[in-house]
């Protein structure tokens, strides 16, 4: 391989002096050319864009795919560039095994029919869930990961370009004050008259002139010996600061002081240089951080569409569970009659349906009923039903309801009131009495107590 040296080693020479200087600058020991306020506050949005991004995007992943070990094979063959193969959700899995078990134990009995027609919701529970793992994946998931794996990535590497250009920037002003300051003491001419300063020693040719017993030579000397200008002087008396120049040959005075202000112009130069480079790429940076307002506007759309996917998803299952809901309450009122049909777990109002009959509402309306009797018969009079011996339980109301008719008993959320179901009534009704009032109640705006 081909190696360029010098630009390797003037590589390293650069980062290692970005290095002492960001070293100094943790320290204090070195001047930081520090940002706008509205710089910063747009870094700090940034950074926090990033990682709540993250954080949502890692916990979504988790929502759609609960299995870690799923997770790390989609990862995989997203690297890969392949495509993800079809996996059978849990509720596809369900109803299969349940089907199976059906058609081993026997369809025709009363289990096998139950098991059959709870397999069927779950195959459709299942499908309705992949639906909404797909449709997720690509409005709300794929954005995000565009975002964090395109956008940020570049906002991340103009960010060190011109955290780099800010330490070339503080490194070209340090060396310019010390130019300056430099510049400055090479002007002050040294008094030889007075008495040699003890940061001051011979050079190499005062000291193979001289031995140790020997004095330097006056001013007055040194000017009578030399009155052309002190071009050939015998010694000079180097001081050990660095910031004066030592003495090199012939060198004079004023043309030490030539090249101080030589050496000061570089660096003014070089400043100049650094400040233009460090000005153009805060202002490419500050452009790509003013785009985070709309990424927040494009994941705010992603949003919208996920939780629509989502109520979608939802309320497909609450209606393939009401429908199943309700082939089981026909089923279980002909097996165990005198029994109610519901859950003990506190049930969320009815969603509003889709179809365009119906209103959409704030509290949906719960499901109509035709009525006590079965069709055909004559409706039971409320005043007349007495409470079965046994299955009467207490309820709470969740939600309030209107009731819609006569036949029917007003609720207020929290109350407690008994129900107890019927044989032949639909099973998304109860009877509920409070008091001396009776009336059809729905089940969804009760939580059963034991």
């Amino acid at each position: 391989m081909d190696f360029n040296m010098k630009k390797l080693a003037s590589d390293a020479g650069i980062f290692f002096t970005r290095a002492v200087q960001f070293t100094e600058e943790k320290f204090g020991q070195a001047e930081k050319t520090e940002l706008d306020a509205q710089f910063e506050n747009l870094l700090a949005r940034a950074d926090s864009t990033k990682n709540w991004t993250e954080k949502i995007l890692r916990q979504t992943e988790v929502l759609l795919q609960p299995n870690p070990s799923a997770r790390v094979e989609e990862f995989l063959y997203e690297k890969l560039d392949r495509k993800v193969p079809s996996r059978v959700t849990n509720g596809e899995l369900l109803a299969q095994y349940m089907a199976e078990a059906a058609s081993e134990l026997g369809p025709t009995t009363p289990y096998g029919k139950t098991l059959i027609k709870v397999a069927e919701a779950e195959k459709r529970l299942g499908a309705a869930e992949r639906d909404f793992i797909h449709t997720a994946s690509i409005n709300f998931l794929t954005p995000l990961r565009t975002f964090l794996e395109g956008d940020w990535k570049t906002i991340s590497k103009e960010r060190r370009l011109l955290h780099n250009r800010r330490l070339d920037l503080d490194a070209c002003k340090a060396r310019l004050k010390k130019a300056k300051a430099a510049e400055a003491k090479a002007t002050t001419v040294p008094d030889f008259q007075e008495t040699r300063p003890r940061n001051y020693i011979l050079s190499a040719s005062a000291s193979a002139t001289l031995d140790d017993t020997s004095r330097p030579p006056s001013w007055a000397e040194w000017k009578e010996d030399y009155p052309g200008g002190w071009r050939r002087p015998c010694f000079f008396l180097v001081p050990l600061n660095p910031s004066v120049t030592r003495a090199r040959g012939c060198l004079s005075l004023p043309k030490d002081r030539k090249l101080w202000n030589d050496e000061a112009d570089k660096a003014e130069q070089e400043l100049r240089v650094a400040q233009t480079e460090f000005d153009r790429q805060a202002e490419v940076t500050r452009l790509l951080l003013e785009g985070i307002s709309s990424t927040h506007v494009n994941h705010l759309r992603c949003l919208h569409e996920f939780v629509e996917s989502q109520t979608t998803y939802y309320a497909q299952c609450y209606r393939h569970m009401l429908d199943l809901q309700k082939q089981l309450g026909s089923s279980q009122g002909a097996i165990f009659p005198g029994t109610f049909v519901g859950t003990t777990e506190p049930a969320s109002p009815p969603l509003s349906s889709t179809s365009p009959t119906t209103a959409a509402a704030t509290m949906p309306v719960g499901p109509s009923v035709a009525g006590l009797a079965p069709p055909g018969e004559a409706a039971l009079r409320l005043e007349e039903v007495a409470p079965p011996a046994s299955g009467t339980r207490k309820a709470r109301v969740l939600y309030d309801y209107e009731a819609a008719d006569s036949s029917e008993l007003a609720l207020l959320a929290d109350e407690l009131i008994t129900v107890y179901s019927l044989p032949g009534m639909d099973p998304d009704w109860l009877i509920g009495e409070r008091g001396n009032k009776k009336g059809k109640v729905p089940v969804t705006y009760l939580e059963l107590l034991s």
